[in-house]
């Protein structure tokens, strides 16, 4: 009988091990589901960001005026945008040209989409250039 005393105890100690292995998987499991998650719900936010930033610098030179500056408001939701526009270089027309005469210039652009989750900031930034026109007088 000792012998089939030790037998109960064994089997035993293997259930309760079984069962220690089993609950630390299930955790490690639905940790993995909670931080997967949390990656795609983070990959939307960015996703949803870089498509405002897309349409806030397509909007630039054609709905809105290309003009040296910065703006910024509030886009919806969490998001916020900022756009900077800054003269990078500027072509002189010719000394004999008419007064009228526009200067071509090359601006930088940056369009700027935030947003907090969590209490956590997050930010992309789009940047590009862009071609426009100064009018005025050519300096003689």
């Amino acid at each position: 009988m000792s012998n089939r005393n030790r037998e109960g105890g064994f089997a035993l100690l293997e259930v309760l091990i079984a069962f220690a292995i089993a609950a630390l998987a299930l955790g490690l499991l639905f940790q993995a589901a909670g931080s997967g998650g949390n990656a795609a719900r983070t990959a939307g936010y960015y996703e949803e960001a870089v498509s405002r930033a897309k349409s806030r610098m397509a909007m630039l030179g054609r709905a809105t005026p290309l003009a040296e500056g910065e703006s910024q408001g509030e886009d919806g939701g969490p998001y916020r945008w900022r756009i900077k526009v800054t003269p990078s270089a500027t072509a002189e027309p010719a000394r004999d040209a008419p007064p009228t005469t526009r200067r071509a210039t090359l601006y930088d652009i940056d369009v700027a989409i935030s947003w907090t989750v969590d209490r956590r900031k997050h930010e992309i930034v789009l940047r590009s250039q862009r071609l426009g026109v100064r009018s005025g007088a050519v300096d003689g």
